[in-house]
């Protein structure tokens, strides 16, 4: 058994965040880290991987600097690495994303007890459209928003968070889940692990070694290929300060209301 798990290396928004003159994010210009979602996925894989000793591969799509954040997922505990990198998936939607994803994860190989992972969605698109794209390419069966996660043989039980609620679903393997914040907290890499991340295998795919995979389509990938496009991105204007009352006698209360009644929100 092994559970292949997506993630992405995307720019740190915590910082500022830089836009071109095309609107396009200035991707170069910021730092990076692992989309936050992905860590939750890869720490759920490795979970299960602490409970039977499964395999665990992680597996992107990006530039070649993303090699050092898979890097880091191996001095976690992953036991393989797939960077799928070319000139030709650059600047890629997130229907050409899954594309070349599902084509690296579908040459890796998904047997009969694997499971896939993925984030519930990157914080520089927030579309959470590419985990449930790679499992219709690869028709698996998908199960989003994982809040908790049980496996007794090939079956999965996912407890899935819901605006009102919570819903329970039970799958069989090999599937695809998506994961959420509330499923857990990511570990942090070890000393003895982040010596070890340099003699596990990395492998990347580039355009030539994914091209003759079904589910590659040349016409469908990169910036011309991809069926969507960015109008615009730009940086929200930064909120005011806000009004800082200080007491709990009624003098405060009072002003408190006043400032209220002032701007009509009472």
């Amino acid at each position: 058994m092994k559970i292949i798990v997506s993630i992405k290396q995307v720019p740190d928004t915590s910082g500022k965040v830089s836009v071109n003159p095309d609107g396009t994010l200035d991707r170069a210009s910021m730092q990076t880290i692992t989309n936050p979602d992905d860590m939750n996925a890869l720490e759920a894989a490795l979970k299960i991987k602490d409970a039977t000793g499964c395999k665990v591969i992680v597996v992107t799509m990006g530039p070649a600097p993303a090699a050092g954040m898979l890097r880091e997922a191996l001095a976690m505990g992953a036991d393989e690495a797939y960077l799928a990198s070319g000139r030709e998936f650059g600047g890629s939607d997130t229907y050409a994303t899954s594309q070349i994803l599902a084509a690296a994860i579908n040459t890796i190989g998904v047997e009969k007890d694997d499971i896939v992972m993925c984030g519930r969605q990157a914080i520089d698109g927030d579309t959470a459209q590419v985990g449930p794209q790679i499992a219709e390419k690869l028709h698996l069966p998908q199960v989003t928003y994982a809040a908790d996660i049980q496996k007794d043989g090939d079956t999965i039980t996912v407890r899935r968070m819901l605006e009102d609620g919570y819903m329970t679903i039970k799958v069989k393997t090999p599937c695809l889940i998506t994961c959420i914040k509330e499923l857990n907290t990511p570990r942090y890499m070890s000393v003895s692990g982040v010596f070890e991340a340099y003699s596990k295998p990395m492998t990347t795919f580039d355009y030539e070694a994914l091209k003759d995979d079904p589910l590659i389509d040349k016409t469908t990938i990169g910036l011309k290929g991809s069926p969507t496009n960015i109008f615009k991105s730009f940086t929200p204007p930064q909120k005011g300060a806000g009004i800082m009352l200080e007491g709990n006698d009624r003098a405060t209360c009072d002003k408190l209301a006043s400032i209220l009644l002032e701007k009509h929100i009472i």
